[in-house]
């Protein structure tokens, strides 16, 4: 039996017991095989944005997309919307859309005379915000606040947002006509940021046959939302050592003052580092993907494996680091090779 001790908050010495901590995770973490399979009969490949996907629904999180169009993004959150038995809702983000549309309102119902609360599509467990980027400022920043808040104010009452609530947007790289940037301070918000690619030869393959066979998915629900509920909790007591805890903050600092850490080519690239959002985000991403892998404590690998997706918008890059064509993602890559693992 191996034990970890921790200072808890009271400075009394602690003992983890990491063999009943990993039983504990495997029981709770059973539920991943299911949901997979479950999810499998809809989408093929992609498992790196479902796993993602999974990251932030256990962290807490929520999650935007970057790629074409095509690659099942909305295929993905409403097929884990079924599985789970949850509300999904579908929001087409456009030039002329209103916060109302997104939050709700009040209405005036003439026969009672008297205003009545009609609620959005914000009201629902799994958002997907499909091209965020086609709305103007005052819509992205009030579907981001829901996010931030997980509450919602109408009239004079404030909603809360029914839990488990994630937020999956969607961005289109290659069109950029017509589209409003995301401001740097408002994509902070998102735990994750994730790329997504092609499926490879084999993998588009059996989508092609798939949909001309017109095979219905018949996605069922496998797990309850309390079982969601329940694993987010268990993620938290995945074990964190103090060393992986500075090993995470090293990278983030190391993204702030890369003199520090002897990162001197760096110096001149970047504008602005990762803010005390990224630490938690890669420390709670770490536990998720630890609690996905069915162990009980984080280990550098983990850390690692989540870096790039919660750094790659949370890092600025200056008109010398454009001008020499470098961006985000090969500075993560630097700051990973740099920075001291444990």
């Amino acid at each position: 039996m191996v034990l970890f001790l921790q200072p808890n908050k009271l400075n009394f010495m602690e003992s983890i017991d990491i063999k009943a901590l990993n039983e504990k995770i495997q029981q709770d973490s059973a539920f991943l095989e299911i949901l997979n399979l479950e999810i499998g009969k809809s989408i093929v490949g992609q498992k790196y944005m479902l796993e993602r996907l999974m990251i932030a629904l256990l962290s807490q999180g929520h999650i935007l997309l970057e790629g074409v169009p095509g690659l099942a993004k909305t295929l993905a959150i409403k097929s884990l919307s079924e599985a789970i038995d949850t509300k999904f809702s579908r929001i087409q983000f456009t030039p002329d859309l209103l916060p109302a549309d997104i939050l709700g309102t009040m209405v005036y119902n003439q026969s009672k005379g008297n205003f009545e609360v009609k609620k959005g599509p914000i009201f629902s467990n799994f958002i997907l915000s499909d091209e965020i980027n086609r709305a103007p400022a005052k819509v992205q920043s009030a579907l981001l606040q829901a996010m931030q808040e997980r509450n919602v104010t109408l009239g004079d009452t404030t909603y809360k947002l029914e839990e488990p609530f994630l937020v999956m947007a969607t961005q289109n790289p290659i069109e950029q006509e017509g589209t409003y940037n995301l401001p740097e301070a408002q994509v902070d918000r998102f735990m994750l940021k994730v790329k997504i690619s092609y499926p490879e030869f084999e993998e588009e393959r059996q989508i092609m046959r798939q949909n001309v066979a017109g095979a219905p998915s018949g996605i069922k629900p496998v797990i309850s939302a309390a079982t969601i509920l329940k694993a987010r909790d268990t993620v938290r007591e995945v074990y964190m050592d103090e060393k992986i805890e500075k090993y995470i903050l090293d990278i983030i600092f190391a993204t702030r003052e890369p003199v520090k850490y002897k990162i001197d080519n760096l110096k001149h690239l970047i504008s602005y580092g990762g803010s005390p959002r990224a630490s938690i985000s890669m420390a709670m991403a770490s536990k998720a993907y630890a609690f996905i892998k069915r162990r009980g404590y984080v280990i550098p690998e983990d850390v690692r494996a989540v870096a790039h997706d919660v750094l790659r918008h949370r890092i600025g890059i200056t008109y010398e680091a454009e001008a020499e064509n470098i961006n985000q993602e090969e500075i993560i890559h630097t700051i990973l090779n740099r920075v001291e693992v444990p």
